[in-house]
């Protein structure tokens, strides 16, 4: 199925896995309308949709804040005059051990891993409803599948966020399509928001090292994306070949 004209929102779309992803639906003839806090950067992955043909609508949204997210939705059904598809793609990673006492990290973790994505199901879910069809796309992480130390808060962040979706899964009905996606190893900027500098250095390290391209978590993406309305991909796990 071609995913031409369809309409997606994407936060978290500066960087990474957002921005890998904007461009490959944007090239397969989407409309993506881009959300991030930081407004430069978005601006610079709009620049590069827009020079290759592409279409793209940005909005600086903060998803710890409901109305960001209410507000980027609006600009999606604005251009678009409907939403397909929402990714909440937005996350942060300031792992550390747990007596460490981090605790401000574990807040940013809650409030932008779980509480943005819950906002985004929240402000997508009634322009679902209005249409009679929508895709709710919540990209997790195989942290939550293999726990290890100095993950836990990011790894419970983001099973709270696997559990939350498996329910929507299940009370959505027949017109509404809900996927995970879980990224392995990924190289991203994911060592951005650590704080401890010896344990940003190892992420750093072991991401060079073995992390795939964010290009693959975004074919993953529109795998799920370009299937019949009918069929629902629930469940993407994408991980790094040498990964154990």
């Amino acid at each position: 199925m071609r995913i031409e004209d369809k309409v997606i929102v994407i936060t978290g779309a500066s960087s990474g896995i957002g921005r890998a992803t904007a461009k490959l639906l944007a090239q397969q003839g989407a409309l993506v309308v881009l959300g991030a806090r930081r407004l430069e950067p978005l601006q610079m992955v709009a620049d590069e949709i827009l020079a290759a043909d592409g279409r793209v609508a940005l909005k600086q949204t903060d998803v710890r804040q409901r109305g960001d997210l209410e507000a980027l939705v609006s600009v999606a059904v604005q251009e678009g005059g409907k939403l397909d598809v929402i990714v909440n793609n937005a996350g942060v990673g300031p792992i550390s051990r747990f007596d460490d006492l981090q605790v401000e990290d574990w807040d940013l973790m809650i409030d932008v891993n779980l509480r943005g994505t819950l906002y985004g199901i929240a402000a997508s879910l009634p322009v679902f409803a209005q249409q009679g069809f929508g895709h709710v796309i919540n990209v997790i992480s195989t942290a939550g599948l293999k726990i290890v130390p100095t993950m836990g808060v990011y790894a419970a962040t983001k099973n709270a966020v696997r559990t939350a979706t498996e329910a929507l899964r299940q009370e959505a009905g027949p017109n509404l399509r809900v996927t995970e996606i879980s990224p392995g190893m990924t190289a991203t900027n994911f060592g951005d928001s650590i704080t401890d500098p010896g344990m940003k250095k190892k992420i750093e390290d072991d991401l060079a090292a073995t992390g795939m391209s964010a290009d693959a978590i975004a074919r993953g993406i529109l795998f799920a994306i370009e299937q019949p309305p009918e069929v629902e991909v629930g469940s993407i796990v994408i991980r790094p070949t040498a990964q154990g």
